[in-house]
């Protein structure tokens, strides 16, 4: 079982996000927290998938692993909101949440997590896309989320797992946990190749 095989490794999550590190704690992996400080910008001509696995991969990119023991495992993640092909990046600020979420009010989008997990030897990078569709809101309870919840940290400017998701979600097709921000079972599956391999 990938739990006991993890015993012989130490695992850092790469991410500042506390919602990554309740979902991995909630795996019931052991790891360590390694922040890093980096630029989201990306290349221009890549495709919304791209993007998101290029910004996991370049998470990573701080990291001398030469610094760490040979047995040490590394997971990077970045989740990306994509609405008619238009990526909507994390909030600046209350008037930029407010607009983001009028934009994706009544309409269906897509969540796509971007994971990467390394050792010194390899490194392997996949993703999960959930689409979800959002009901109609009101300017009231936009304002009341945003002021409430201020939602600067997240793409898109909302937290599926807050009072949003609870009384906005019309529906979700794919991973639940992937539109919080970390697609388990795909990492599970990552995970077990790492330690198989």
């Amino acid at each position: 079982m990938l739990i006991e095989k993890l015993k012989n490794y130490t695992v850092y999550l790469c991410s500042k996000s506390p919602r990554r590190h309740e979902l991995l704690a909630g795996m019931d992996i052991q790891f360590e927290y390694l922040p890093t400080d980096m630029d989201e910008s990306h290349p221009d001509n890549c495709s919304p998938i791209e993007v998101a696995e290029y910004l996991s991969k370049h998470k990573l990119s701080p990291i001398d692993f030469s610094n760490y023991a040979s047995n040490s495992i590394f997971i990077a993640c970045d989740t990306i909101v994509v609405l008619d092909g238009q990526i909507i990046e994390k909030p600046k600020n209350e008037k930029e949440a407010l607009e983001m979420l009028h934009f994706l009010s009544g309409k269906e989008h897509t969540v796509i997590t971007g994971v990467t997990v390394a050792n010194h030897m390899k490194s392997i990078t996949a993703n999960r896309a959930s689409t979800v569709k959002f009901k109609e809101f009101s300017s009231e309870e936009l304002n009341y989320y945003v002021s409430k919840y201020k939602p600067f940290d997240k793409a898109g400017a909302y937290g599926i797992q807050e009072w949003i998701g609870y009384i906005g979600i019309e529906y979700i097709q794919g991973s639940f946990y992937n539109v919080m921000g970390l697609p388990t079972k795909l990492l599970y599956d990552m995970l077990e190749k790492m330690v198989d391999n």
